[in-house]
């Protein structure tokens, strides 16, 4: 039976890449000569932290971070900006963290999704992959396609089709 699998993985190499452009840029740019900007990746737990002088130039360092992680190829939503800012000293600090796979609730989410949909195909979740089986490579096309419209907030790649 055909089949792909549902996963949400980071390309720690690439990432890395977008946050040294990010750093090239933000030290060439005139606005932020002479400023406080850092940003560190911590590839172990794959996170970020970003200190800067004040929330604008906060607010400027995550837009041009954004705009070099969807050139470098990934996808946007793989930073987790829901926490807030905070005051250290003279710098502002956002703790910033890189979503690598699938949550449990979004895996049900997913599947969720799948079913509802009324397609001919079979959604079961494995740890962090959702593994989607049917009759017809065209029921897995509608699938994928269903996804991406679908507005789940995931970075999700669609890996291991199978005939």
């Amino acid at each position: 039976m055909p089949s792909f699998d549902i996963v949400s993985k980071v390309d720690t190499q690439t990432l890395d890449n977008a946050i040294n452009t990010v750093n090239k840029e933000i030290t060439n740019r005139y606005d932020f000569k002479g400023s406080h900007v850092n940003i560190e990746l911590n590839k172990k737990d794959l996170s970020l932290v970003i200190e800067v002088e004040s929330e604008m130039k906060l607010d400027q360092v995550i837009d041009v971070l954004l705009n070099r992680t969807i050139k470098q190829g990934l996808d946007a939503n793989i930073y987790d900006l829901t926490k807030a800012h905070y005051q250290s000293g003279k710098v502002v600090k956002k703790d910033i963290t890189v979503r690598n796979g699938i949550k449990q609730e979004d895996s049900k989410k997913i599947v969720k999704m799948i079913k509802d949909s009324g397609s001919k195909v079979q959604a079961a979740i494995m740890d962090d992959i959702v593994r989607v089986t049917g009759k017809k490579r065209d029921d897995l096309q509608e699938v994928i396609q269903l996804l991406r419209t679908g507005n789940l907030n995931i970075p999700l790649q669609y890996v291991n089709m199978k005939d």
